[in-house]
């Protein structure tokens, strides 16, 4: 909903599988992946899109219940670039939705990094 209020188009998917699939017919701009899906988690379903040409450059970022140590890195080495965990902050989500998707473009970020894509999936 936060970010359906702000006009992003979403895609959605209810377990690992189905968001493999939605994100393969999509292409988004960007991914946001919960990482606790039924059938396939999050993770492996960021490893196999990660192995095909056309989502090694997506922005993916993770979304989970879990803020455990060492999780981060985890997730980081699955190929997320960004993570938040729950409860969102449904101020900070969309803009650093919004500044995924600078990144993607090459558009230097508010923060001094670099750029994000348009269209955010799950």
């Amino acid at each position: 909903m936060v970010l359906r209020k702000r006009g992003y188009e979403l895609l959605v998917a209810t377990d690992g599988e189905e968001a493999l699939a939605v994100a393969v017919e999509g292409r988004p701009d960007l991914i946001v992946m919960d990482i606790q899906l039924p059938k396939m988690d999050g993770l492996e379903v960021t490893r196999k899109l990660r192995l095909t040409p056309q989502f090694r450059q997506t922005p993916i970022l993770a979304l989970t219940a879990s803020a455990m140590e060492g999780d981060r890195e985890e997730i980081i080495a699955a190929g997320c670039d960004e993570y938040i965990s729950k409860p969102v902050n449904t101020r900070r989500f969309p803009q650093l939705v919004a500044e995924m998707l600078r990144r993607g473009r090459g558009i230097p970020s508010l923060s001094g990094g670099d750029g994000g894509k348009e269209n955010t999936g799950n």
